[in-house]
Protein backbone atom coordinates (compact mmCIF):
# COMPACT_ATOMS: atom_id res chain seq x y z
CA UNK A 1 0.00 0.00 0.00
CA UNK A 2 1.18 3.61 0.04
CA UNK A 3 1.07 6.19 2.59
CA UNK A 4 -0.17 10.07 0.83
CA UNK A 5 2.26 12.77 2.53
CA UNK A 6 0.12 14.90 4.76
CA UNK A 7 1.54 18.27 6.06
CA UNK A 8 3.74 17.38 9.14
CA UNK A 9 4.65 14.08 7.71
CA UNK A 10 8.18 12.92 8.61
CA UNK A 11 9.43 9.87 7.57
CA UNK A 12 10.08 8.57 11.00
CA UNK A 13 5.99 9.98 11.78
CA UNK A 14 4.91 7.58 9.02
CA UNK A 15 7.36 4.70 10.29
CA UNK A 16 5.26 4.61 14.02
CA UNK A 17 2.51 4.87 12.23
CA UNK A 18 2.17 2.24 10.44
CA UNK A 19 4.40 0.32 13.41
CA UNK A 20 7.39 -0.38 10.54
CA UNK A 21 10.87 0.21 11.00
CA UNK A 22 12.31 3.01 9.31
CA UNK A 23 15.06 0.36 7.70
CA UNK A 24 11.85 -1.31 6.41
CA UNK A 25 10.72 2.22 4.60
CA UNK A 26 13.89 2.95 3.05
CA UNK A 27 14.11 -0.29 1.72
CA UNK A 28 10.37 -0.14 0.12
CA UNK A 29 11.43 3.39 -1.14
CA UNK A 30 15.23 3.51 -2.30
CA UNK A 31 15.84 6.62 -4.42
CA UNK A 32 13.60 8.67 -2.32
CA UNK A 33 14.77 12.11 -0.75
CA UNK A 34 14.04 11.66 2.54
CA UNK A 35 14.97 15.27 3.72
CA UNK A 36 12.43 16.57 1.76
CA UNK A 37 8.76 14.44 1.84
CA UNK A 38 6.65 16.65 0.02
CA UNK A 39 2.82 16.60 0.51
CA UNK A 40 1.10 14.32 -1.58
CA UNK A 41 4.38 12.10 -2.18
CA UNK A 42 3.53 8.12 -2.05
CA UNK A 43 5.80 6.62 0.40
CA UNK A 44 4.90 2.61 0.16
CA UNK A 45 4.64 0.53 3.38
CA UNK A 46 5.43 -2.39 2.99
CA UNK A 47 4.03 -5.44 4.23
CA UNK A 48 0.03 -4.27 3.67
CA UNK A 49 -2.31 -4.72 1.24
CA UNK A 50 -3.41 -2.00 -1.29
CA UNK A 51 -6.94 -1.21 0.32
CA UNK A 52 -8.47 -1.02 -2.60
CA UNK A 53 -7.88 -4.70 -3.09
CA UNK A 54 -9.81 -5.36 0.10
CA UNK A 55 -13.81 -5.68 -0.27
CA UNK A 56 -14.47 -4.76 3.41
CA UNK A 57 -14.47 -1.03 4.25
CA UNK A 58 -15.24 0.53 7.79
CA UNK A 59 -16.78 4.00 8.28
CA UNK A 60 -16.83 4.81 11.89
CA UNK A 61 -19.50 8.20 12.69
CA UNK A 62 -18.56 9.92 16.26
CA UNK A 63 -21.84 11.41 16.53
CA UNK A 64 -24.07 8.34 16.20
CA UNK A 65 -21.36 6.10 17.83
CA UNK A 66 -21.62 3.90 15.24
CA UNK A 67 -19.40 1.66 13.28
CA UNK A 68 -20.36 0.35 9.63
CA UNK A 69 -19.19 -2.52 7.93
CA UNK A 70 -19.28 -2.49 4.43
CA UNK A 71 -18.38 -5.64 1.82
CA UNK A 72 -18.31 -4.19 -1.94
CA UNK A 73 -20.13 -1.27 -0.86
CA UNK A 74 -23.21 -2.82 0.77
CA UNK A 75 -23.53 -2.47 4.30
CA UNK A 76 -23.27 -5.37 6.53
CA UNK A 77 -23.55 -4.67 9.89
CA UNK A 78 -23.53 -1.98 12.46
CA UNK A 79 -22.23 -2.08 15.76
CA UNK A 80 -22.48 0.37 18.78
CA UNK A 81 -19.31 1.57 20.16
CA UNK A 82 -17.53 4.28 22.55
CA UNK A 83 -15.51 7.28 21.10
CA UNK A 84 -13.02 9.51 22.42
CA UNK A 85 -14.30 12.05 25.36
CA UNK A 86 -14.07 15.91 24.50
CA UNK A 87 -10.42 16.44 25.74
CA UNK A 88 -9.25 13.79 24.09
CA UNK A 89 -10.96 13.31 20.78
CA UNK A 90 -11.25 10.12 18.33
CA UNK A 91 -9.55 11.78 15.38
CA UNK A 92 -10.99 12.28 12.09
CA UNK A 93 -9.91 10.92 8.93
CA UNK A 94 -9.18 7.85 6.79
CA UNK A 95 -6.92 5.39 7.98
CA UNK A 96 -6.18 1.54 7.80
CA UNK A 97 -5.48 -1.25 10.13
CA UNK A 98 -2.36 -2.33 10.53
CA UNK A 99 -1.65 -4.63 13.08
CA UNK A 100 -3.78 -6.79 15.46
CA UNK A 101 -3.03 -7.96 19.10
CA UNK A 102 -5.22 -10.59 20.94
CA UNK A 103 -5.40 -10.15 24.92
CA UNK A 104 -4.05 -6.67 24.78
CA UNK A 105 -4.65 -6.56 28.73
CA UNK A 106 -6.03 -3.60 30.66
CA UNK A 107 -9.10 -1.66 29.37
CA UNK A 108 -8.35 -2.97 26.03
CA UNK A 109 -10.48 -6.08 26.25
CA UNK A 110 -10.49 -9.37 24.29
CA UNK A 111 -8.72 -7.85 21.24
CA UNK A 112 -6.65 -4.63 19.76
CA UNK A 113 -6.66 -3.62 15.90
CA UNK A 114 -4.22 -0.64 15.41
CA UNK A 115 -4.90 2.47 13.63
CA UNK A 116 -2.30 4.03 11.03
CA UNK A 117 -2.03 6.68 13.87
CA UNK A 118 -0.27 6.01 16.42
CA UNK A 119 -1.86 5.13 19.96
CA UNK A 120 -5.07 4.67 18.45
CA UNK A 121 -7.24 1.91 17.60
CA UNK A 122 -10.37 -0.14 17.22
CA UNK A 123 -10.77 -2.50 20.74
CA UNK A 124 -13.19 -3.81 22.61
CA UNK A 125 -13.13 -3.03 26.35
CA UNK A 126 -13.84 -4.43 30.10
CA UNK A 127 -16.20 -1.65 30.70
CA UNK A 128 -19.25 -2.79 28.29
CA UNK A 129 -21.20 -0.27 30.23
CA UNK A 130 -19.48 2.53 28.44
CA UNK A 131 -20.37 1.52 24.82
CA UNK A 132 -22.35 4.41 23.04
CA UNK A 133 -20.90 7.37 25.53
CA UNK A 134 -17.77 9.52 24.88
CA UNK A 135 -15.64 8.46 27.61
CA UNK A 136 -12.57 6.59 25.66
CA UNK A 137 -9.22 8.44 24.78
CA UNK A 138 -9.63 8.39 21.28
CA UNK A 139 -9.64 4.95 20.48
CA UNK A 140 -13.22 3.19 19.12
CA UNK A 141 -14.43 0.30 21.49
CA UNK A 142 -16.62 -1.97 21.07
CA UNK A 143 -18.47 -5.15 22.15
CA UNK A 144 -15.93 -8.24 23.09
CA UNK A 145 -17.91 -9.92 21.07
CA UNK A 146 -18.16 -7.19 18.15
CA UNK A 147 -14.74 -6.46 17.98
CA UNK A 148 -13.84 -10.13 17.61
CA UNK A 149 -16.79 -10.84 14.88
CA UNK A 150 -15.07 -7.35 13.06
CA UNK A 151 -11.88 -8.89 13.09
CA UNK A 152 -12.85 -12.58 11.86
CA UNK A 153 -14.06 -10.56 8.91
CA UNK A 154 -11.72 -7.21 8.05
CA UNK A 155 -7.96 -8.02 7.18
CA UNK A 156 -4.95 -5.86 7.63
CA UNK A 157 -4.36 -2.79 4.83
CA UNK A 158 -8.44 -2.53 5.90
CA UNK A 159 -9.81 1.06 5.38
CA UNK A 160 -11.04 3.22 8.41
CA UNK A 161 -12.91 6.37 8.07
CA UNK A 162 -13.83 8.47 10.73
CA UNK A 163 -15.95 11.52 10.53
Amino acid sequence: MFHIVKPGDTLYKISVDYRITLGQLYAANPGVNYQQLSVGQKIKIPGLPDPNTIPYQIQISIGKRKLSLFNNGKLVRIFPIAVGKMLSGTPIGEFVIVNRQMNPGGPYGVLWLSLSKQGYGIHGTNDPSSIGKAVSKGCIRMYNRDVLQLAELVPNGTRVTIR
